[in-house]
C-alpha cells in the first residue's frame, strides 16, 4: 500500500526586508531562501498555519 502524502507548493513572492523577525523565521522554517524560490511542503495543519501567518509574502498552490 502506498502512502501518498499531499503536498503544497509555496513560493516566496515578496522581500522579507522590513518584516517582523517571527515572520522571517517562519519563511526560513518553510525552507524558502530567496524571492521566486519554490518549495514543496507536506500539507499539514502546522504548515497551513505557517503559510497563513505569512500569506502576504508567499503564493501557495496545490
Amino acid at each position: 500500500m502506498t502512502d501518498s502524502k499531499k503536498t503544497v507548493s509555496v513560493t516566496l513572492i515578496k522581500s522579507m526586508i522590513g518584516t517582523k523577525e517571527s515572520h522571517r523565521d517562519t519563511v526560513r522554517g518553510l525552507g524558502l531562501r530567496r524571492i521566486n524560490h519554490t518549495v514543496q511542503v507536506e500539507d499539514t495543519p502546522a504548515v497551513r498555519g505557517m503559510i497563513n501567518k505569512i500569506n502576504y509574502l508567499v503564493k501557495c498552490e496545490g
